[in-house]
């Protein structure tokens, strides 16, 4: 990938716990104070591998979703934010990795994969990329995949209000309320040797979905109040 550093051999933030500490509690002091964040829902588990699966209608969901755990968060991203040779490097060391977003991006999978066998949470947004509407209308088959493999839990969550703070287009953020509202995980079958069926996935996908919709419809509903 042009552009985009080598993926490391572990799975690990690389800056110091006091580092990765202190700019989760700015992002939080932001969150709080620019977007009056507000967390409704399920507890997210606070140990064991987790996916993290918001819906995606902003940019800023990246930043929000920080506030839904206390745990450290990897991040799967589009691959052009390593265009930039700085903040590559930022990303790198504060749990990010590069996806190709363009057909099935095998090496962001494995990656993804090892985070998940490591026992972290892992960010990641099933519709692939950011939407418009008010519909969850489809998505892709990685997470119920990475689920499977994994014996994750998927988190479906609700974002309310970042489309209205800064939607496709937009260059700088609004100060609007977001809400998040955070859905009790879902199970997707554990296969130790062979592979999980096309059902299988269509059907945890299936699932999310319907959750997802719930939840937006949800959390739209209360960042209007």
């Amino acid at each position: 990938m042009t552009g985009v550093s080598e993926f490391q051999d572990e799975a690990k933030i690389r800056v110091p716990p006091a580092v990765y500490g202190s700019l989760r509690l700015l992002a939080h002091g932001i969150n709080r104070a620019y977007w009056r964040v507000s967390i409704e829902g399920a507890a997210v588990p606070s140990a064991g591998p987790v996916i993290l699966a918001p819906v995606h209608r902003s940019f800023i969901d990246f930043f929000v979703v920080s506030e839904v755990t206390r745990r450290p968060i990897f991040y799967m991203t589009k691959e052009e934010m390593w265009n930039s040779r700085l903040l590559g490097k930022f990303l790198d060391a504060t749990g990010a990795f590069p996806v190709r977003r363009e057909g099935v991006d095998r090496r962001s999978l494995s990656y993804a994969q090892k985070v998940l066998e490591h026992g972290e949470a892992l960010v990641l947004f099933p519709e692939g990329t950011r939407r418009s509407g008010t519909q969850i209308a489809h998505l892709h088959e990685g997470t119920a995949f990475l689920a499977s493999r994994t014996g994750a839990r998927i988190v479906p969550i609700g974002i309310g209000g970042t489309e209205r703070s800064l939607p496709l287009g937009s260059k700088f953020p609004r100060p609007v309320s977001v809400t998040l509202v955070v859905g009790e995980p879902l199970a997707a079958e554990v296969q130790q040797r062979e592979r999980a069926t096309r059902h299988q996935l269509r059907d945890t996908t299936e699932q999310l979905r319907s959750s997802l919709q719930l939840l937006y419809d949800e959390a739209r509903e209360k960042a209007a109040v």
